[in-house]
């Protein structure tokens, strides 16, 4: 498959600017989790083998190349399955509304179904659809739609492999397709409510074929604490990695840090960092949810609200302090930063998911007309991975627990900054 991805690389920086041949990419979904990643390069790699050769089928990562630093799971995966992040293409290194124009480009979508608005002017290139997600397309006879409701999309292409061609499996593709898998289902644990029967039908079948598969349970850890990692990340990065944009009368974002708000209030030009990403996106406020650990596993949530109008940052936090559906408990706690007000929270079962109708409530609230936008598909602002611990996840309510490889991971992030 390293081959195949090189071969990749090679034929769209020698063909782009030719008349021909045409490109057929198959292309994931925006938020460019593990399964959206996987699905596409392993799709991508069938349609190699078994398709006319009258075109050249390419996978791409439907995100900037900038943007993978903050999948630190993907970069994990990568890293384990001996693949170089520089065999990959990003959405920043193929112009596909160019390929749409010439009339090159066939589009198979995985992991999602429709397309974004921002790309609406593809949907005639689109040939294929391969989805696990709500179906909101209708099928067509020149547009085949596999769309079931498993757990992981990879399931879904793992299937197509083993029926169609699955003598081009080995380990390193299984490996990748088995973590994409495990990830979406949550290590298959029925408790969590996303795994399947066809989803362990072909965790198991990869399992069968390949008995020197990394051990299940072990394995699914080191993907999920790879997830959380921000070790590496700088501010900016860290703000972008887990965040979500909502906008009215005000642009701001709720962004999730891995780490305590101690510690990152600590960090160096923190307000003249905090400064310029509001300025780069055109942000009126942010937003910053915590999230760590104590030495007993127990969650600890804080909340700290950032902005250089006094006003705006008043009128956030005196409705914050007043929710009551659900009520934050928030409880001031000191902030060294005159345009930072910090919070320690005290319902920690209120996670972005709960905070995020009262930051849409506050604004419709102050605009009086009840307009407002989400303003996730601009500004930079990446869509966030699923599963995410500050979405409702069963990891946050505890249905499995976190090992203490996680919590203390997240624990002592600070000390490797």
């Amino acid at each position: 498959m390293e081959e195949f991805l090189s071969s990749c690389r090679e034929s769209v920086q020698a063909n782009v600017d030719q008349a021909e041949p045409g490109f057929h990419v198959v292309l994931g979904n925006e938020a460019c989790d593990v399964d959206s990643m996987v699905s596409a390069l392993a799709f991508a790699y069938f349609l190699s083998k078994t398709a006319p050769s009258n075109t050249l089928v390419v996978p791409l990562l439907n995100i900037r190349q900038a943007d993978l630093v903050l999948r630190s799971d993907n970069l994990f995966l990568l890293r384990q399955t001996g693949f170089s992040p520089d065999l990959l293409l990003f959405r920043d290194q193929l112009d596909l509304q160019a390929l749409q124009r010439a009339g090159r480009l066939r589009l198979t979508l995985v992991d999602h179904n429709v397309l974004p608005s921002s790309d609406r002017d593809l949907e005639e290139a689109v040939v294929e659809v391969i989805d696990h997600h709500l179906q909101e397309r209708e099928p067509s006879p020149t547009c085949p739609v596999t769309v079931e409701t498993v757990g992981s999309c990879a399931t879904l292409i793992t299937e197509r492999i083993i029926q169609k061609a699955p003598e081009i499996l080995d380990q390193q593709l299984a490996q990748l397709l088995y973590a994409a898998i495990l990830l979406d289902c949550v290590n298959m644990a029925p408790a969590a409510g996303k795994v399947t029967p066809k989803d362990s039908q072909y965790a198991a079948a990869l399992e069968a074929r390949f008995p020197s598969l990394p051990p299940r349970g072990a394995f699914f850890q080191a993907l999920q604490n790879a997830k959380f990692d921000v070790s590496g990340l700088n501010t900016e990065q860290m703000l972008l990695k887990d965040m979500k944009a909502v906008s009215g009368s005000l642009n701001l974002v709720i962004s999730v840090l891995y780490i305590t708000l101690e510690d990152f209030l600590q960090r160096a030009d923190l307000e003249a960092e905090l400064s310029a990403f509001c300025r780069r996106l055109g942000l009126d406020l942010l937003l910053l949810m915590t999230i760590s650990f104590t030495e007993g596993k127990e969650p600890i949530r804080e909340l700290a609200v950032f902005s250089h109008s006094a006003n705006c940052r008043e009128q956030v936090s005196e409705y914050l302090e007043r929710a009551r559906n659900p009520a934050l408990n928030l409880c001031p706690i000191s902030s060294p930063h005159p345009h930072i007000t910090a919070y320690h929270q005290g319902n920690t079962l209120a996670s972005r998911k709960k905070l995020l109708p009262i930051v849409k409530d506050f604004l419709r609230e102050r605009d009086g007309d009840g307009r407002l936008g989400d303003g996730e598909e601009g500004g930079g602002v990446p869509p966030t991975p699923v599963n995410s611990l500050v979405e409702g996840c069963p990891l946050d309510a505890g249905l499995l627990g976190l090992s203490q490889a996680l919590h203390d991971k997240i624990s002592k992030m600070a000390d490797r900054d």
